[in-house]
């Protein structure tokens, strides 16, 4: 006999006992027993936390026997279907009241009880994961509550940046930051710079081209150009004293 045969032969023989009936807990602990793998797979949904599984089992198990209480096998709805979003919910107030590292402010966290009911229920409705207006639209809320809710719902646990990271070959995250680049500090200037250039004439854009960007000598600027040093050396000077002039960091 299957899971879902099994569950609902002993739905059957539940509703059949009086209420202070002996049978009736051996009843209820055997549907307990049976359906212990939906809560499992439930838990799947949070290995990525920190929490050890087996602590996250108990806490869905305890949704599960809630939805052993409360379900009405005269509905029509299968037990699983009905049981999932129970201990999906058990477990997620659990995450949210006991183990955040995060303040995260108590206006966003009822909230996010119930974005997050609208999401499994939205996606049992479109056969896919909701989109935030979708979710939106359903709870009648700004965009915005929702993509903040999102947000405060990832918020769990803090990591240190000094704590080493075994999937990036013992890194610490601190490690992996980016510096701060010295030549950030000149791109105004070189932005400037580019800008005055482009309003020198041919022959004295290209002289500050092969000086300062080719790396040339004045005699090497001279020999390509068919002139004296000294007269690359004087152009040289008045180009100069003429960028100084309009650059208006350098005086």
């Amino acid at each position: 006999m299957d899971v879902r045969t099994l569950t609902r032969v002993l739905f059957e023989r539940l509703s059949e006992l009086p209420p202070d009936a002996p049978e009736r807990e051996r009843v209820r602990a055997a549907l307990i027993e049976v359906n212990i793998p939906l809560v499992r797979y439930a838990a799947t949904r949070f290995r990525s936390r920190s929490e050890p599984m087996e602590d996250v089992v108990q806490v869905g198990t305890i949704g599960l026997i809630n939805a052993i209480d409360r379900f009405d096998p005269t509905r029509g709805v299968q037990f699983p279907t009905y049981a999932l979003p129970t201990i999906l919910g058990e477990i997620k107030r659990y995450f949210r009241d006991n183990v955040r590292t995060m303040h995260v402010p108590r206006r966003l966290q009822e909230l996010w009880v119930q974005v997050s009911g609208a999401m499994e229920e939205l996606t049992v409705l479109h056969g896919r994961a909701p989109k935030v207006p979708e979710i939106a639209a359903s709870l009648r809320i700004p965009e915005e509550d929702v993509r903040a809710c999102l947000d405060a719902g990832r918020a769990y646990n803090a990591a240190s940046l000094e704590a080493a990271q075994e999937h990036e070959g013992g890194l610490a995250l601190l490690d992996r930051l980016g510096y701060e680049d010295s030549a950030l500090a000149e791109v105004e200037h070189r932005d400037m710079v580019r800008h005055l250039l482009v309003q020198l004439p041919e022959r004295e854009r290209r002289i500050v081209m092969l000086r300062f960007f080719a790396n040339l000598t004045q005699s090497q600027i001279s020999t390509e150009l068919g002139m004296s040093q000294m007269h690359v050396s004087r152009l040289l000077s008045r180009i100069l004293t003429r960028l100084r002039t309009g650059n208006s960091w350098e005086e």
